[in-house]
């Protein structure tokens, strides 16, 4: 009798053993190959994300369907992640002019802007004029890159940067649209 309760205790425990070996193999999977968090560091998407939101990336997603201008992506740099919103797609001419954002050669609206223009304490510009040939020497987006910035356009390092310049689609790691921490941020669709 005493045997049989001992069997089944190790029986039980052998169940417990596979059932947590099984929840913590599904969670590597969904935090490696799905959903990842991620933390925002600087302030170059302000005010759309702040230093220290928590962010949760789709890994998925771009793997199914396209990225799409002004989505906001995680990029793998050399030591660090970089969270910055898609502008010009392969293909596109960028150009700014006015603080005002032109693709192709049409007026493009960028609404998650509007409070930095209003905020604003000098008589500059957000964004200062540029083109993609008078920098790049690049008339359109090259064919599998994307040209990216940050929100906080007078101190964001993005694509302007030549030590970022345009970002190969391999090196974006997925979009985001949630901001799960902290609790007063968050956000399911924040762009």
């Amino acid at each position: 009798m005493e045997e049989q309760i001992q069997e089944k205790q190790k029986n039980e425990f052998v169940e417990w053993l596979k059932a947590i070996a099984f929840a913590l193999l599904v969670a590597f999977v969904i935090k490696h190959f799905l959903f990842t968090p991620v933390l925002v560091k600087g302030a170059s998407m302000m005010p759309t994300l702040e230093e220290n939101d928590r962010v949760i990336i789709n890994r998925i997603g771009p793997k199914f369907k396209s990225i799409d201008r002004f989505d906001i992506v995680v990029i793998q740099m050399k030591e660090e992640n970089y969270i910055k919103r898609v502008i010009g797609l392969p293909g596109d001419k960028i150009e700014y002019k006015d603080d005002q954002l032109y693709i192709n050669g049409e007026k493009y609206s960028e609404p998650y802007l509007d409070q930095y223009k209003k905020e604003l304490t000098d008589s500059g510009l957000l964004t200062y004029d540029f083109t993609l040939e008078q920098d790049f020497g690049e008339t359109t987006v090259p064919e599998g890159y994307y040209f990216v910035l940050g929100d906080n356009r007078r101190i964001s390092k993005d694509s302007r940067d030549p030590e970022v310049g345009f970002i190969a689609k391999e090196k974006i790691m997925g979009t985001t649209s949630i901001i799960c921490w902290p609790l007063e941020h968050i956000d399911l669709r924040f762009n």
